[in-house]
């Protein structure tokens, strides 16, 4: 099976996303009850059509050129009654994405049955696809139509041959759902590690005490999730932190600051250059951490080789563990 690595994308679609392969992966999710949707069906959502199986590429048509109106629309083709997508969750699914005024298809997924575009919607790079899937089910067909304001904006895209007026439509099947950020329940604190104070999109921020370093490798649950436990090999989305035990209290990487979680893979032998993140095997899905890093642990004496940790650093980092992506079989 060909993995694509996981890496910001450049494509048309999202300003940041991941792209990996993935199959029956446990979704997590809120209720719809809880969730506030930020679009609805109208004029012009309803005129789309998408034919064809769920997950298949599906026939698209609607009359051109497509008036999207004022807001962005969304009418679910298909009504999946899985976990509930959040306004500042991720999705993982397959699309496709047209010209709304000229019919013509700007991108789509390779809607193979087991490589699946992935990315959170809120930082999607189009705020139409944010509207148009919070609050949709794992398993739903959504037909999204966005004005140039929700789309490419003022300027369009020329590289997409979308022009400023141009509204688009965007046909998504949703196979999985998952938090932006941990959602188990919060555990007591544990003497000699940093305090942790999170924002209000759940962002940590980290308050080195006073004292000497660690020496050892120690990690503590700050959130319990009641998810599937990490395994040895899995691939799992993650959103992180890991700050510089020193004075500074430098940030060394965050995939809160890059804009979109990351996939990496467990392992508990691997050195922290291979897993990018610790202590990943035995957490549970929905869960947050934080593990404290010697340098014998973790970029030893040579520091990481992009230069963002020096030599001899001792880290923390603080870890949501947001789903587990099941890799399929090898054909």
């Amino acid at each position: 099976m060909k993995r694509e690595s996981v890496r910001k994308s450049v494509a048309l679609i999202v300003a940041a996303g991941l792209l990996v392969a993935v199959a029956g992966c446990s979704s997590s999710g809120s209720s719809a009850a809880s969730c506030t949707p930020l679009a609805s069906a109208g004029s012009a959502s309803n005129l789309v059509t998408a034919t064809g199986e769920f997950d298949k590429a599906p026939t698209v048509t609607f009359g051109t050129p497509l008036e999207a109106g004022a807001e962005t629309q969304r009418t679910i083709l298909t009504q999946g009654t899985g976990a509930v997508l959040q306004s500042d969750g991720v999705v993982s699914g397959d699309y496709t994405l047209l010209n709304g005024t000229t019919g013509a298809t700007i991108s789509k997924t390779k809607y193979d049955g087991s490589t699946f575009s992935s990315f959170p919607i809120a930082s999607s790079g189009l705020a139409g696809i944010q509207k148009g899937l919070a609050c949709a089910t794992v398993g739903s067909r959504v037909a999204i139509t966005m004005p140039p304001a929700d789309g490419f904006g003022a300027n369009g895209n020329a590289q997409a041959s979308v022009g400023p007026t141009d509204s688009l439509v965007m046909v998504v099947d949703i196979t999985n759902a998952y938090p932006g950020r941990a959602n188990g329940a919060v555990q007591p604190a544990q003497a000699g590690f940093p305090s942790v104070a999170l924002g209000p999109d759940g962002r940590p921020g980290i308050t080195i005490p006073s004292g000497p370093k660690p020496t050892e490798l120690k990690t503590a649950v700050l959130k319990k999730g009641d998810g599937a436990a990490v395994a040895d090999g899995d691939q799992v989305i993650v959103q992180y932190t890991a700050v510089i035990w020193a004075d500074t209290k430098t940030v060394a990487k965050s995939t809160w600051q890059d804009g979109a979680p990351t996939a990496v893979k467990a392992s508990a032998t691997a050195d922290l250059a291979t897993t990018i993140v610790p202590s990943l095997v035995g957490q549970t899905v929905g869960s947050q951490y934080i593990t404290l890093v010697p340098p014998s642990a973790g970029y030893g004496a040579t520091g990481s080789t992009d230069g963002t940790i020096p030599a001899d650093s001792t880290l923390v980092y603080v870890v949501d563990v947001l789903g587990v992506l099941a890799v399929p079989a090898a054909k």
